[in-house]
């Protein structure tokens, strides 16, 4: 994969091994590790997502800089083809949109040139910020996945399953 994603304030572009350092610090601030956790080897476990052949990763980069990670699978059965997205950025660039301009900027590049028609997301259902990130970028709530994810406690915890239609995608604000 060497396609580079411009967005209105970042660049998506392929990652690679030498962003596993940058990647696995950010994985490592408490409120990425709480959502994506990884043991206790995070330049093991970011290694590992990198080479997971379902997945496609990208480096999210803002002001030049390694901001997080956005990645996206596809069920490519023709009767239920749709793509899913995942992503986390570092606590220290929240609040400034990037990760709704990283959805979006991915989500069109789904929709536009892989001809994906719908979209999924899974965010913890106490995500709040995470959910209202993602309704800016015009996803639904579909409805809750009960105790669909163990947290880092062994705890399971519910799930929320959103979705957006190619239609539904939100203009760049």
């Amino acid at each position: 994969m060497s396609t580079v994603l411009h967005g209105v304030q970042v660049i998506l572009r392929p990652s690679t091994s030498a962003d596993i350092p940058a990647l696995a610090a950010i994985r490592s601030t408490p409120e990425v590790y709480a959502r994506w956790r990884g043991g206790d080897d995070l330049v093991a476990a970011v290694a590992e997502d990198l080479e997971d052949p379902g997945a496609r990763s990208f480096t999210v980069e803002y002001g030049g800089e390694v901001a997080g990670a956005i990645q996206w699978g596809a069920e490519e059965d023709p009767d239920y083809r749709h793509a899913s997205i995942d992503v986390y950025l570092d606590p220290a660039v929240h609040g400034r949109g990037l990760g709704a301009d990283a959805v979006r900027t991915l989500a069109r590049y789904l929709i536009d040139e892989h001809g994906y028609r719908r979209l999924v997301i899974d965010p913890a259902a106490d995500n709040a910020a995470a959910i209202g990130c993602y309704r800016k970028v015009g996803f639904r709530t579909v409805g809750i996945m009960r105790r669909y994810e163990r947290g880092p406690d062994g705890s399971w915890h519910d799930g929320l399953l959103m979705d957006l239609l190619a239609e539904e995608l939100s203009a760049d604000s």
